[in-house]
């Protein structure tokens, strides 16, 4: 993943006025004393209490009657409209209590685009991947390739904190950029910041999680890759990583959908959960990576995904998104 700077409007970033959400009441959690691994019931239990973000946020807008875009079929074919979906296990998260401590983060790579520390990362913070990689905690956070994601979530503040290129040294942890996010409004990053994705967006609104798909209900968009975007962004991204200005190629904050012809009754619990959220939410580009790639937690106990690979591009079209202030966040709508 590279990412360009950039200079462009796209959304009021992190701490400025909020623009028409309304938060979610606040749930009564159990008091945590320590940092819970995403792949618990205990984390279960927690996450089936918390919204990640507002009711009236582009993750959880119904954009199943949303027009389709005309250069939809063209756009699909220059992704693959042959090729399969596929699932990346790849984003880990931990919840951590109120009183977790804070600590500093060596930011090395997009400082000037990064939300101040100290941040509440403990030592136990899992790295993209862990959970279905064998690698022990410790020696993934200290060595190993890739975006190396870091997740992690404080539902008592209301707050969510992401890195990229996260690592722990002998002197602390360091990371390539660190995002904070409020998850009570539907502010996003500064126009023309990165994020821990190169769309700006925060990554676990996204991901597909195992209370939910246990429950049968994935309730808000889906995060996915492709190989070659454009030189844009549109709402809620805020953030491109391209050269290229072919109108054809996806722009960071596309929105895809599952066709609604699309059978699921044939799939099992947990790909139907997803495959239904697929019609209903979508899924947007949120980073360059594999073409067609959701990302699902690393959790063995999602089962049954191997189904999804029935799904192909051609399944798939592209819907015209409403912007900061349309569809739910338009001032008087009913949600």
């Amino acid at each position: 993943m590279f990412r360009l700077l950039i200079v462009l409007v796209c959304i009021a970033g992190l701490g400025a006025a909020e623009r028409g959400a309304k938060p979610p009441k606040t749930p009564k959690l159990p008091k945590l004393t320590a940092p819970v691994l995403f792949n618990t019931p205990e984390a279960d239990q927690l996450m089936s209490q918390i919204r990640l973000c507002p009711a009236d946020s582009a993750w959880h807008e119904d954009i199943s009657k949303l027009p389709v875009l005309p250069e939809s079929e063209r756009m699909i074919a220059g992704i693959g409209a042959d090729k399969n979906l596929a699932c990346n296990h790849d984003m880990a998260f931990i919840i951590v209590p109120a009183n977790q401590p804070k600590v500093a983060v060596k930011l090395t790579e997009y400082p000037d685009e990064s939300d101040p520390g100290p941040y509440p990362l403990p030592d136990n913070a899992p790295i993209e991947g862990w959970g279905m990689d064998h690698t022990p905690l410790e020696k993934l956070q200290r060595e190993g390739e890739g975006d190396r994601h870091i997740i992690v979530l404080d539902p008592y503040a209301g707050r969510l904190f992401e890195f990229y290129h996260g690592l722990r040294t002998p002197t602390g942890w360091q990371a390539g950029c660190a995002a904070t996010f409020d998850l009570t409004s539907n502010q996003l990053r500064p126009a023309g910041w990165t994020s821990s994705d190169a769309a700006g967006l925060p990554i676990l609104p996204a991901v597909v999680r195992y209370d939910e798909c246990e429950r049968g209900l994935v309730d808000h968009a889906l995060r996915f890759t492709v190989v070659k975007t454009r030189k844009a962004c549109i709402y809620p991204a805020t953030h491109y990583a391209s050269r290229s200005t072919d109108p054809l190629l996806p722009a960071m904050g596309q929105r895809f959908r599952l066709k609604a012809s699309v059978k699921t009754d044939r799939f099992p619990k947990h790909a139907k959960a997803i495959a239904e959220a697929l019609k209903r939410h979508g899924m947007i580009v949120a980073d360059n990576g594999g073409d067609w790639r959701i990302s699902v937690a690393p959790d063995p106990r999602i089962q049954g995904l191997e189904a999804l690979r029935a799904l192909k591009g051609s399944d798939f079209e592209v819907v015209q998104t409403t912007g900061e202030r349309e569809g739910p966040r338009a001032p008087g709508s009913k949600r």
